[in-house]
């Protein structure tokens, strides 16, 4: 199962990273490492930036914003790696996560999002969004 739309992957992948920058740990981290992340996402087609210098989520590119890394996969991959279900560097050597960029950085701030999962599976909980859960 994957997100109804554009607007519930800004929703749910960029509202995790809206959570991490409340992060009191986890904010500054992500904040220091000056990445402009991009996730290219198919099924459905969405684009979210996520701006870390400026604490950020936008909804498709952001003019005079170059991002310096990016992500392309499915909704339904971006969905299950945020409830642990995905390993990171398995999953770009077989092809379904796809990078470009700082890709070092990148997996280094992979790690981080180990505590925020449970925010990512309450927050579906809690907006009935069960069917997306991965068992």
């Amino acid at each position: 199962m994957s997100f109804r739309d554009e607007d519930e992957a800004v929703r749910y992948i960029g509202g995790i990273f809206e959570a991490a920058f409340a992060d009191e740990e986890i904010g500054p981290r992500l904040v220091a490492t000056g990445i402009v992340l991009r996730f290219d996402f198919t099924e459905p087609d969405a684009v979210v930036v996520i701006d870390m210098p400026n604490q950020s989520v936008h909804k498709g590119a952001v003019e005079g914003r170059d991002a310096s890394a990016s992500m392309s996969m499915t909704c339904e991959i971006a969905n299950a790696y945020w409830q642990g279900k995905v390993n990171l560097p398995f999953a770009m050597a077989r092809g379904k996560i796809k990078v470009s960029g700082q890709v070092a950085d990148l997996l280094k701030i992979a790690p981080m999002g180990k505590k925020l999962y449970p925010v990512y599976i309450e927050r579906l909980q809690h907006d009935g969004r069960d069917d997306l859960l991965v068992s």
